[in-house]
């Protein structure tokens, strides 16, 4: 398990403001760290898997403007299967198995509710191993996962990593 700072958190914070800020800069807002410590930091948490720079996509200004999260309620040998191949569609943004009263979960983006729906129906509710789903149109996101911050439980002392 790799143990964040309070250095790496204020790296890990600046970046996700933006992905492409410089390390110098990094370093002049943190102070007391060079560009080239941070850039190391950098390289190491990435090379640890803590975190990735990606572009995040906004599917609401490409024109997906609806978004619903879909529960279905497969076969029990076919769960894996069925969340297998829902990462194979384009317009499906997350996909997971979940335990409790459904085990497959996806979140469906379109134009508009009559695409979530013959999407539902027709495409997902027709894969092998489905036997129900449930659909909820989702108005409004709050918070999305590019936006989860680390908790400060988390974050341990500078002088553990330097």
């Amino acid at each position: 398990m790799y143990k964040i700072d309070k250095t790496d958190l204020q790296i890990i914070e600046c970046l996700m403001e933006d992905g492409r800020m410089q390390a110098a800069e990094i370093a002049r807002r943190i102070g007391g760290i060079s560009g080239r410590a941070i850039r190391y930091r950098i390289e190491r948490m990435i090379a640890e898997g803590v975190f990735h720079i990606t572009a995040v996509v906004n599917p609401k200004v490409v024109g997906l403007t609806v978004a619903a999260d879909v529960w279905l309620e497969c076969e029990s040998d076919a769960i894996q299967e069925v969340a297998q191949r829902m990462t194979t569609f384009e317009n499906i943004s997350y996909v997971a198995c979940s335990i409790g009263e459904t085990d497959v979960s996806v979140q469906v983006l379109a134009r508009d509710t009559a695409e979530v729906y013959r999407f539902v129906t027709e495409v997902i509710g027709k894969v092998p191993g489905v036997r129900k789903t449930t659909t909820s149109i989702v108005p409004l996101v709050l918070k999305d996962v590019y936006q989860w911050r680390i908790p400060s439980a988390l974050v341990t002392d500078d002088t553990e990593q330097n």
